[in-house]
């Protein structure tokens, strides 16, 4: 719709200091995952987020000069997490590697020689995983070259993957 063009950073009282990373609505029970830049990250149940002051709640620690860079909801049968270097390296591990957290650095989701997190998301293996093109959605079920373990480098995305390096959807 439209708004007044009044700025969310004045709607909501954010700081110059700080950024808006993701923004949905709030639904008791879902699961979220956080990562920062340099690939840690956990999940951490929605319900832990809310906050009863102002100023809100520090859920993800960062370390100085460090930013986060990933807050995406857990699909409802999402098995499997791809992580995604922005050097180009697409890492798929099982979700259960993922630690369920309510506060902290979290794990190292995806090694990275130079760059870091571009994107990440979760997804069922048996559905396969999809992304925005140009010219729509595309999907890969055969992923048996950049399945892994949590932590390692990955491989180079599926051919026709957006160099934009961002699933998009």
């Amino acid at each position: 719709g439209r708004g007044d063009g009044e700025p969310l950073r004045l709607m909501i009282e954010l700081g110059n200091g700080h950024d808006v990373l993701a923004m949905f609505v709030y639904r008791p029970g879902r699961c979220l995952l956080v990562a920062s830049e340099t690939g840690r990250g956990f999940i951490v149940d929605e319900d832990e987020t809310l906050a009863q002051t102002r100023n809100g709640k520090q859920v993800l620690n960062i370390a100085a000069g460090e930013e986060a860079a990933a807050c995406v909801p857990v699909e409802e049968g999402a098995d499997h997490v791809a992580a995604l270097g922005r050097a180009g390296k697409l890492l798929i591990f099982p979700l259960a590697e993922v630690p369920v957290m309510a506060r902290g650095r979290g794990v190292i989701l995806q090694r990275y020689r130079q760059g870091g997190l571009a994107d990440v998301k979760t997804f069922s293996l048996k559905s396969g995983l999809g992304w925005r093109t140009g010219r729509g959605m595309s999907s890969k079920t055969d992923l048996d070259d950049w399945l892994g373990r949590r932590g390692q480098a990955g491989r180079k995305p599926p051919p026709g993957f957006p160099r934009a390096m961002r699933f998009g959807g």
